[in-house]
């Protein structure tokens, strides 16, 4: 960039970093995303101490699942470890085989190629489309066109003569896609279609919860989503043979008995633990106050940037109800968003890329993809603003209900 280029670019990124130090008064840093905690979480977890059940049995674990179950309208809900234990199940109870290829968007996060790497399958990366941020179904029905061959009910890559097994649909930063679009396309293909929900809980399209159009999808509870558990995830299914076997596959492959310890397959110790259930079943009914404080936040920013030259904030996809877990700023000039991340951390405020494009990391880069042109114009001009519900909650909440335990912020 030369020396012009790049004392402009510096002044667009110090007025953006003015209008969010006057959005966000407080005291610095500013977190991209931390949890809420609202009063319910301590008796839930001291229940798990005082009980001794803090392992993966127990009464919170049941609950956790059923309040998942009742809340996203799918009936069946299975809490793991971490969201990546949720998709790796997924995969495997999607039949995804060594050898295999699937599908998935090269702009998600590094968690969603990795367990398809773990089974010993391909991942095969497909381009976003710029107006949801989800698979574009367009750009991928015309690309399987080209390189997608059937034989009987299987789907071959014609040029690695690999199955396509599956593709992982990614609700990136808690927004949904057109999915009754791309199970169209994959449908015709003979394609499965897993939803990586990782992001997404909270999130609705056309009245339907995320993870309601595949027969598997997975959340993640991690500390920075919309509620946490410290670490988890879920499976959801909508299959009660799916669920069976889901938990049966994440419970070590134990067969039921009072005191014998027979196992029939290969399993994983997958299972949420009943501490972290208990935390979850607390963050989980405070959803709501979250969602409204999230969306409260979007609409703010959305203020403050409209009619800002040079700058768009990304808005929910028509039909959508999204969970605004993270809010995306869009950057006209590319040149603008190193200086502005730059910018901002000097000041505290932890802005953020994108992640980088999975096909442009070492262990990916020989795998195979379509043209990606929305992955790198996204990747290249987007900036991800903090988006705690704490920023829209009352500040002094936690200073209210826990004044021993105020989290730092």
């Amino acid at each position: 960039m030369d020396s012009a280029a790049e004392s402009t670019a510096d002044g667009i990124a110090e007025r953006i970093v003015e209008m969010l130090d006057r959005a966000l008064p407080g005291e610095r840093p500013i977190a991209l995303h931390e949890p809420a905690f609202q009063g319910g979480e301590w008796d839930r977890v001291r229940d798990c101490l005082d009980s001794g059940w803090v392992s993966s049995v127990g009464g919170h674990v049941d609950g956790f699942e059923q309040a998942l179950a009742a809340y996203t309208g799918i009936p069946h809900a299975l809490a793991t470890v971490n969201g990546t234990a949720a998709l790796h199940s997924c995969l495997v109870l999607a039949g995804v085989q060594p050898g295999d290829e699937v599908l998935l968007p090269a702009l998600t996060f590094v968690g969603t190629a990795n367990p398809v790497a773990h089974l010993g399958a391909t991942p095969h990366f497909v381009d976003t489309d710029r107006a949801t941020l989800g698979v574009d179904p367009l750009a991928l029905d015309d690309y399987l066109s080209d390189i997608a061959r059937l034989r009987g009910n299987t789907c071959y890559n014609r040029h690695s003569d690999r199955p396509l097994r599956a593709l992982v649909a990614v609700h990136v930063l808690g927004h949904i896609g057109d999915m009754d679009a791309l199970l169209a396309v994959l449908e015709r293909y003979r394609i499965g279609l897993i939803e990586d929900a990782a992001e997404a809980l909270g999130s609705w399209r056309e009245g339907r919860h995320a993870g309601g159009w595949a027969r598997l999808a997975a959340l993640s509870f991690n500390g920075n989503k919309i509620i946490t558990t410290g670490g988890g995830g879920a499976i959801l299914t909508r299959d009660p043979d799916l669920a069976r076997q889901a938990r049966h596959l994440t419970t070590t492959a134990k067969r039921p008995h009072p005191w014998a310890f027979e196992h029939d397959q290969v399993g994983y110790n997958h299972r949420m633990p009943n501490l972290n259930a208990a935390l979850g079943e607390a963050q989980l009914e405070g959803i709501e106050t979250l969602l409204r404080a999230k969306r409260a936040l979007a609409e703010r920013y959305q203020a403050l940037f409209d009619g800002q030259a040079g700058v768009e904030l990304f808005r929910e996809p028509a039909g959508c109800r999204s969970n605004h877990w993270l809010n995306l700023l869009l950057l006209d000039d590319p040149a603008q968003r190193d200086p502005l991340l730059r910018r901002a951390h000097e000041q505290g405020l932890q802005l953020r890329p994108f992640w980088t494009p999975l096909n442009r990391l070492p262990m990916y880069r020989d795998c195979p993809a379509m043209p990606l042109p929305a992955t790198s114009t996204l990747f290249e001009r987007g900036v991800c603003l903090p988006s705690s519900a704490t920023l829209e909650l009352q500040q002094d909440l936690a200073h209210e209900k826990y004044p021993d335990h105020c989290p730092s912020s």
